[in-house]
């Protein structure tokens, strides 16, 4: 009990240490500039804790280092899609992570930040002929999807005029069911990722496809992620492993070396608390599969969402304020070009709104329900309805924190609304804050050419 006590308050204080250093940002931001009052440039901008992101890798590569049997091979591939940029993919390469990656564009960023083929997974349900030939040309790991696709690698493998070095799996589908968002669900019965598992005659296959492919050496499953609770993840990962075993003495020797388990952590968009931790995934897998970190299998990850998102800030200018039916609205410029779930899927990705003055510290007052609406010519672009606040005024800011994931990077060009500033902070021993840009904002010029502004007389 006293070291349950012990671990509760250690995990309340990291909580409170990264609100902290957010606050701190916040006022930084607002006077370095880089967002702030009516005539400042930039009504928008998004902030990345990196202390918080290199706390979260050391996190789960010390989850599964405490877990798994000495010497066992463990590589943490980061999900790209999570935050496509090169500055953090480098960072968590720093931090001892890889990339998966699921298109070219995203190999494109993992090779800019470094990252080399060996630490680099390729996942993806529709594969060209020219990525499995480049992935199979640079030794990085790639994970079939279907039958069709594994027919394409039979002929670039026998074409090639050596044996290939990239590690090929298969991905499966245990159709174990679905978590709370459907949209994020990947283990469902018709799910359109990987090879069902519980269709009729699809074990066999699967079996007797590694027994007539000695170059198939992984098997790789990814039941979801937001909505889909611990004991369904690890229900995937025991099919995954059990399946493992089986074409193993099928083969009569360690055909299938490497289990690849996917990610997919839920994480807490209700308070600061890191909850679900990647102990507690780990915990849970040991729980539902023993064997699964004895040395037998070198393992595989592929988190995004658990190590980015609460280390993000979207920090946006109150422009105006008003009421409509008696209820006040504030208007800012963090919307649906951000919070893209939110706007269409308010009841399943609900954010925090935490309200701040126009000097950056954080505002305080009697709470009252008011809506967070966004800048988009559309009734539904609203972060939040009848939210209780302290009532916002023209100048404050509102911050969107748990945003590190997807948000600001997966952006929605609506009313061609830019692309807003990235910066990483960090803090000096002396407490002061430091911004290291990350991506520029994107600005106008950028946006006409994007739309074939080049192009003007094209369809004359």
């Amino acid at each position: 009990m006293a070291a349950h006590t012990e671990r509760e308050g250690a995990v309340e204080a990291a909580a409170e240490s990264a609100a902290a250093r957010r606050d701190l940002a916040v006022r930084a931001a607002v006077a370095q500039g880089l967002v702030g009052g009516a005539d400042a440039a930039e009504p928008l901008t998004c902030l990345l804790d990196i202390a918080g992101i290199r706390a979260s890798a050391a996190a789960l590569t010390g989850a599964f280092a405490a877990a798994a049997a000495p010497g066992t091979p463990v590589l943490h591939a980061f999900a790209v899609k999570a935050a496509p940029l090169v500055p953090v993919l480098r960072l968590l390469a720093d931090a001892g992570l890889g990339c998966e990656v699921a298109s070219p564009g995203e190999l494109a960023l993992a090779r800019a930040a470094g990252v080399p083929a060996a630490r680099t997974v390729l996942d993806s349900p529709a594969k060209t002929v020219a990525e499995l030939r480049e992935a199979l040309a640079l030794g990085i790991a790639l994970n079939a999807d279907n039958p069709q696709e594994l027919a394409r690698l039979d002929a670039l493998v026998a074409a090639a005029a050596a044996p290939t070095t990239a590690p090929i799996g298969l991905r499966i589908n245990p159709q174990t069911g679905a978590g709370a968002i459907d949209a994020l669900s990947t283990a469902t019965a018709t799910s359109k990722f990987g090879i069902a598992l519980r269709d009729p005659g699809a074990r066999d296959w699967l079996v007797r496809a590694y027994l007539d492919r000695p170059w198939l050496t992984r098997l790789h499953i990814h039941s979801g992620s937001q909505g889909v609770p611990l004991p369904l993840i690890a229900e995937g990962v025991r099919e995954l492993h059990a399946l493992a075993e089986e074409i193993n003495a099928a083969a009569g020797r360690r055909q299938v070396d490497t289990l690849d388990i996917g990610g997919g952590l839920p994480v807490n968009f209700a308070s600061d608390e890191e909850t679900p931790t990647h102990a507690q995934y780990v915990a849970a897998l040991r729980e539902a599969v023993p064997a699964l970190f004895d040395g037998s299998y070198g393992l595989v990850t592929e988190f995004g969402r658990s190590l980015l998102a609460k280390h993000g800030l979207v920090l946006a200018r109150v422009e105006y304020t008003k009421t409509s039916g008696s209820r006040p609205i504030a208007l800012t410029h963090a919307g649906v070009q951000l919070a893209t779930r939110t706007a269409y899927a308010p009841a399943a990705w609900p954010v925090r709104i935490l309200p701040y003055d126009a000097k950056g510290a954080p505002r305080t007052g009697d709470p009252v329900p008011q809506d967070i609406a966004g800048p988009a010519c559309f009734a539904g672009d609203l972060l939040a309805t009848a939210r209780e606040l302290p009532r916002l005024a023209p100048g404050d800011l509102i911050g969107v924190p748990d945003t590190g994931a997807y948000f600001f990077t997966a952006h929605y060009g609506y009313n061609s609304l830019p692309r807003p500033a990235i910066h990483g902070f960090a803090l000096t021993p002396s407490g002061e804050v430091r911004f290291r840009l990350v991506r520029p904002a994107q600005d106008v010029p950028a946006i006409v050419a994007e739309a074939g502004g080049d192009f003007r007389d094209a369809l004359l």
